[in-house]
């Protein structure tokens, strides 16, 4: 592993931990055993660093997504599939996590620019996998997608908010499939 990746796996596991706004370039250095001025050799700031992490977990996100595809499948099975994993990688990725939960407690900027980052990433994502699998949808597939994010969000992470009982990945796609995938 070269010293930038070093440096992104160190970064990663500081944020992952500390938050954000808690986390110093020092102690990346100090994770990553190196000087801070190694840190400044590839990157400005401490916000730099950041978004070259946030730019990985997105694809890192978005392979996870490809995976699940299945070219048997239809496409509302697809998307479905794609959300939920979308979704749990969300949710599970320790780093996500932390940073979701920072953004709700502390408000900071930088924070929520990068889960508005993640979140305008998974819906490009649906929306070119929408236009590839339904090329003559007669809807605008930029708004589908965001209805199909949102949506999932909703019944996924918001319901158990709100509700003891979470919904299961089974009550969901019967769901959407009985809704909203019956008009594609």
């Amino acid at each position: 592993m070269d010293r930038k990746q070093e440096i992104l796996k160190a970064a990663a596991k500081t944020f992952s931990l500390y938050g954000y706004k808690a986390t110093s370039v020092d102690q990346i250095a100090r994770e990553a055993s190196v000087g801070k001025g190694t840190i400044y050799t590839f990157f400005a700031n401490k916000e730099d660093l950041f978004q070259a992490i946030v730019l990985s977990t997105i694809e890192e996100m978005k392979q996870q997504a490809v995976r699940v595809l299945d070219p048997s499948a239809t496409p509302a099975e697809n998307a479905h599939k794609a959300l939920i994993k979308m979704l749990e990688f969300r949710e599970t990725h320790q780093l996500l996590a932390r940073l979701i939960e920072e953004e709700r407690a502390t408000k900071s900027k930088a924070v929520y620019d990068m889960m508005q980052q993640v979140e305008k990433a998974i819906v490009e994502f649906i929306e070119q996998r929408l236009s590839r699998a339904l090329p003559d949808l007669e809807t605008d597939p930029k708004l589908l997608a965001y209805l199909l994010y949102k949506s999932y969000v909703a019944f996924v992470v918001e319901w158990n908010q709100l509700y003891e009982q979470p919904l299961d990945e089974k009550t969901i796609s019967q769901f959407f499939h009985q809704s909203l995938f019956k008009g594609l």
